[in-house]
């Protein structure tokens, strides 16, 4: 049975734990704040640029001539995945979501006899990953969990895997992250990129006024447009699952230091009851031997 000292050192301990895990929920509350500031502000433009690649899209037809970011390569042998995860731990189920749907897609597309590449963002993904599938390992990005975060960091992301697509060492694309739904709602999302998926063709067909239905002549020809908005509608859609992704790390670790705090208040309870109890068995204990001594004599 534990000594009254070791019960007070445990529950200092815990209080300590308690102490450290209250902090972190405040900088995760605080810093969730701005991340979703940011993928709110964000959204705006993105909408927009894909209602305008989706008019664009309306008025061509997909050919083995077309942009190579809407046909592919025209096999589908090997796959590129980009996984984002955080650097840090301590965020719940956060990370582990997101990697266990990567290796049930690696191992599904493995076992179809594909060739699988991997590009990691962020530490945890990078570690779980490269402890099972080491050689499919292509390229590592620091997480987006930082404050300094910036279209410049998805940009070096899209600009690496735009330059793999001219040289043809991929034919799919597909980016895996947590999509941002609420604080305590991260869903993790499989997404392909490259060829683009026919839906975003279709995406915001609703006309945006009550009046005439729009028509649009566009300058120079749809063709010419598409190839440079849609390299720049690619970065746009990996920066976005990256402010996603950044909301959604500081919402599951508030969530997460939240219930170890609560978890921590509960233990000292428990602890403080066990404490109290042993302490009346000691003192019980030693009254009984004065009591015994003094009858004794």
């Amino acid at each position: 049975m534990p000594s009254l000292k070791d019960y007070r050192d445990r529950i200092a301990s815990v209080k300590s734990t308690k102490k450290i895990t209250s902090a972190m929920k405040l900088v995760a509350a605080s810093k969730l704040k701005k991340a979703q500031e940011k993928a709110e502000a964000a959204q705006p433009y993105a909408q927009r640029m894909n209602q305008i690649v989706g008019r664009l899209l309306g008025g061509i037809k997909i050919s083995d001539a077309s942009p190579k970011l809407l046909a592919g390569t025209g096999k589908d042998n090997i796959y590129l995945l980009v996984v984002v995860t955080s650097d840090r731990g301590l965020a719940g189920g956060f990370n582990s979501n997101v990697i266990r749907l990567a290796r049930q897609k690696i191992v599904d597309l493995e076992a179809r006899g594909k060739v699988v590449k991997i590009i990691t963002i962020g530490r945890k993904g990078r570690d779980a990953l490269k402890r099972t599938h080491k050689h499919a390992m292509v390229e590592h990005f620091e997480g987006p969990g930082r404050s300094d975060l910036s279209f410049y960091d998805a940009d070096k992301v899209a600009k690496l895997v735009l330059g793999m697509l001219d040289r043809e060492e991929f034919d799919i694309c597909t980016l895996i992250f947590n999509k941002f739904r609420s604080v305590i709602a991260q869903v993790p999302t499989e997404k392909q990129m490259i060829p683009m998926q026919a839906e975003i063709a279709e995406n915001d067909n609703e006309p945006e006024t009550t009046g005439a239905t729009a028509v649009y002549t566009f300058e120079p020809e749809e063709e010419a447009l598409l190839g440079d908005l849609l390299p720049k509608n690619f970065s746009t859609q990996i920066f976005g699952a990256l402010l996603d992704s950044s909301a959604g790390e500081q919402a599951a670790r508030m969530t997460a230091m939240d219930n170890a705090t609560r978890n921590a208040g509960d233990r000292i309870d428990q602890l403080t009851l066990q404490y109290n109890r042993a302490r009346q068995a000691a003192i019980t204990t030693e009254l009984i031997e004065i009591i015994s001594g003094a009858e004794a004599l």
